[in-house]
């Protein structure tokens, strides 16, 4: 699964097709914790990381939403996704 992104300590990836499935989402992971968040609500699907990191994850993909939409339909196609900035 390839990291698109990193801030903080917080890694974000997204899985290529045909492992992935609807509806569209990427992963984060701190230190052995995870997330999985949905792109198009920018809400959390599930958790077990903080409440802060979850913030940070879910200010981040509101600010790169059409980015994350991009690289959904890129995995979809099996192809590499590109890499998106990071939270500053």
């Amino acid at each position: 699964m390839p990291s698109i992104s990193m801030f903080y300590g917080i890694i974000i990836r997204m899985f290529f097709a045909p492992d992935e499935h609807n509806p569209p989402h990427f992963h984060a992971s701190y230190q052995g914790l995870d997330a999985t968040v949905d792109i198009r609500t920018c809400e959390i699907i599930n958790s077990n990381l903080s409440k802060k990191h979850n913030k940070l994850i879910l200010a981040w993909a509101e600010l790169h939403q059409d980015e994350l939409i991009a690289n959904w339909e890129l995995v979809m196609n099996a192809e590499a996704p590109q890499h998106i900035e990071a939270l500053r």
